[in-house]
């Protein structure tokens, strides 16, 4: 998995950085996550091939989240894209989308489908033979969910030269990497754990976008590589969490721990303050293995 992240600051965009998005690259997709305003224009800075966004989910519709979108699916169309877009957000966002293309008479000439979420309970939204996709709903002013991305475990791979140690002859390999047990030359059954490598353990990546601090979602996080957690405030400013739904950088800190995360990402920053460092340092109170998110930095999870 390979995040990059293109914006993480909270509501008004700077010159200097840019609201919610990011790209998730896992198991050859490239999903797009949350489409503040300026999204198109750091995919182009940071290279990422526009033609590669298959997938799009938008956790809720606050314009820092999604005001991009209409630009970005117009540029879609500009480019000659012919391939179907999905789009995951919340019931709302069709009828949002299509105004802007009804009034500006710019129709897709590519299959455009929406997916509108309306369920408060963890749901699965997208499957393939690779990769899993569930929505964690959150606590915001309006209706909210974050994202799950899970692997799903890889098969075994076949091991050369433990074939050739045990005398199976190379037309079984094919039926060795489904899965089967190998036959030697001296008629013996040699079990298929043998002959094959353990795959590396599939990797989850958490996406809690605005939420006011909610435990509830502990459980559904539970050893989970990464988690990007809002952290908007910091804990001299905590009494504004209720007031606006967000999370300070300890509560977030708090959520990984309960969670049993290997690795906290930290973003959605108030832009009050004069560093984002003192929003790791106050998450690593509660919780060691924190990183900051910032416009442009990418993650090998």
């Amino acid at each position: 998995m390979k995040l990059t992240i293109l914006g993480c600051y909270a509501a008004t965009p700077r010159t200097f950085t840019n609201p919610t998005s990011q790209v998730l690259e896992v198991k050859n997709h490239l999903f797009l996550i949350d489409c503040g305003e300026g999204t198109q224009v750091q995919l182009r800075k940071y290279k990422i091939k526009f033609s590669r966004i298959n997938h799009i989910f938008i956790s809720h519709l606050h314009g820092d989240h999604f005001f991009g979108l209409p630009g970005l699916i117009s540029t879609f169309r500009l480019l000659g894209r012919d391939k179907e877009l999905h789009i995951y957000g919340p019931k709302g966002i069709k009828e949002a989308i299509t105004l802007f293309l009804k009034l500006g008479d710019s129709w897709t000439n590519y299959p455009l489908l929406f997916h509108e979420l309306e369920s408060k309970s963890p749901e699965l939204i997208f499957e393939d033979d690779k990769v899993t996709v569930e929505t964690i709903p959150l606590e915001h002013r309006v209706y909210t969910n974050g994202f799950l991305f899970k692997e799903k475990e890889a098969p075994r791979t076949l091991n050369v030269e433990a074939a050739k140690k045990y005398g199976v002859d190379r037309s079984q390999f094919h039926n060795i990497k489904d899965g089967m047990d190998g036959n030697a030359k001296n008629g013996n059954t040699v079990p298929n754990k043998l002959l094959t490598v353990d795959p590396p353990d599939p990797k989850s990546y958490a996406f809690c976008s605005d939420t006011v601090y909610k435990e509830s979602i502990v459980p559904q996080l539970k050893s989970v590589d990464t988690i990007y957690h809002e952290s908007t405030f910091l804990d001299s400013e905590s009494q504004l969490c209720a007031k606006t739904k967000h999370s300070t950088a300890k509560q977030a800190a708090q959520i990984a721990k309960q969670a049993n995360a290997k690795q906290l990402i930290l973003g959605h920053y108030s832009t009050r303050y004069k560093s984002i460092d003192l929003f790791k340092e106050e998450a690593q109170e509660v919780f060691a293995n924190v990183e900051l998110g910032d416009d442009g930095k990418t993650f090998q999870l």
